[in-house]
């Protein structure tokens, strides 16, 4: 089998993997080949719509695990081949070179076992590094149940470090990934945490030291395989970012590759909308200070489709509001619906040289079609009169057909939520949206 043969089977088997983004590591160019840039290093898509933002591929697909929902399993009938580290190696500098690629994100199956896998993930990173001098971005997958040693190695090599969570909950780990324990899994996890603690202070007494993970440690989690409910994933997730000091949690919509009787039907659409849902929240956790208390509950455990998370809340808790901009703190103006971190500070810096009032938000990024409903201004002291209701309604985009709310996809099935001209137009799909809030509370 020849390299490009090798390719298309390892790319299209890695890109399951949603645990790619922009590189978060700053490094100059001043020797050998490449940079890695804290802006990221990606421009291209995979044919499931996700941006890949790296040569993203597998070392091999050849697996001792079973993991039911992985396409790449032992018992599933595939085309089984591998890079050995020197073609792989070659191949990165040679895209590199052609300008294809700016890094590597490496994944693997499990090829005889967690430590013969990891052995050959790290003799190809050290090639790139050491041999070819290549000093880009590399984010390599952790393999649960290898050695601390070569955690420790292959964390002095890669810029990141990611080990998958896989799936929500034990219960549902040991279902479908019965090779899979969540011992093995957040082992590593701790071991990269307390890596990244000793390293730092290594840097700090002697500026010369290697560097270890300088990007983090990353996971990701399958939606939609398992029937754990949106303030379970959410429980997990706060609980990694506050125990493992993990940069992203990655929550990718669960795709039907292989048949099983453990799994939604091949035929049932990605829920596309759900992990769309779920990053809305998780960006709330970690840029807006909520906890996932205020953001779902036992008693209402699953996400509202008809509203994002923060107008949700906002709806939910009108006594809050309307916020005066010209007076309010940061922390206040964060939970104000259209107002993100960035143009919250704005304001805050802003109104030192003067009253705002609409134009001026508008001129900061404020989105004022969602926050004018939750604000008082300079030109709207008293704020707009409106009740829970007419706000859900007032929030509803009139301009688009599936509420303003469904999350785009290259998919040709029928979208998961009814459009508003089925429910008889935007005023009949708001009675819905409505009526949706009353029964959850």
């Amino acid at each position: 089998m020849d390299l490009m043969e090798k390719l298309t089977i390892l790319t299209e088997g890695a890109k399951y993997d949603a645990a790619c983004t922009s590189s978060g590591a700053e490094r100059p160019g001043q020797k050998g080949l490449g940079s890695a840039l804290a802006a990221g290093c990606c421009h291209s898509f995979a044919a499931d719509g996700r941006c890949i933002s790296l040569l993203k591929v597998l070392l091999t697909n050849h697996c001792v695990y079973d993991c039911k929902y992985c396409v790449n399993r032992a018992s599933n009938e595939v085309v089984r081949t591998a890079f050995t580290p020197e073609e792989l190696a070659e191949l990165t500098i040679q895209f590199y070179r052609r300008n294809y690629i700016e890094g590597l994100f490496l994944s693997s199956g499990v090829h005889k076992n967690p430590d013969h896998t990891m052995e050959q993930m790290i003799q190809t990173l050290e090639l790139l590094r050491y041999r070819y001098d290549f000093w880009g971005y590399i984010h390599a997958k952790t393999i649960p149940g290898a050695s601390p040693e070569l955690v420790q190695r292959l964390g002095l090599v890669a810029d990141r470090l990611s080990v998958n969570i896989e799936l929500p909950s034990e219960p549902s780990l040991k279902r479908l990934a019965p090779h899979k324990s969540k011992t093995a899994i957040l082992k590593p996890m701790a071991q990269i945490r307390d890596g990244l603690t000793s390293n730092k202070q290594e840097i700090v007494r002697y500026r010369h030291a290697p560097r270890f993970a300088v990007a983090g440690q990353a996971t990701q989690m399958i939606i939609g395989a398992t029937p754990e409910s949106d303030y379970q994933i959410m429980k997990l997730a706060s609980g990694l970012y506050e125990q493992y000091q993990l940069k992203r949690v990655f929550y990718s919509a669960y795709i039907p590759a292989v048949e099983d009787s453990l799994l939604p039907s091949v035929d049932t659409k990605p829920p596309l909308l759900r992990e769309h849902r779920l990053y809305q929240a998780d960006f709330l956790l970690r840029q807006y200070k909520f906890s996932v208390e205020e953001i779902l509950s036992e008693q209402t455990p699953n996400f509202n489709p008809y509203l994002d998370p923060k107008c949700n809340w906002a709806v939910n808790n009108m006594q809050y509001f309307p916020v005066d901009v010209n007076k309010a703190n940061l922390e206040e103006l964060l939970r104000v619906p259209g107002i993100g971190p960035v143009s919250a500070r704005r304001v805050v810096s802003s109104r030192r040289h003067g009253k705002l009032g609409l134009n001026e938000l508008k001129r900061l990024g404020v989105v004022l079609k969602r926050a004018r409903y939750f604000i008082i201004t300079s030109d709207q002291p008293l704020g707009l009169k409106h009740g829970r209701e007419s706000t859900v309604r007032a929030l509803l985009d009139p301009s688009i057909y599936s509420f303003g709310v469904e999350q785009l996809t290259i998919f040709k099935e029928t979208p998961a939520l009814p459009s508003a001209m089925e429910y008889g137009g935007v005023s009949q799909a708001a009675e819905t949206a409505v009526r949706y809030l009353a029964e959850k509370n």
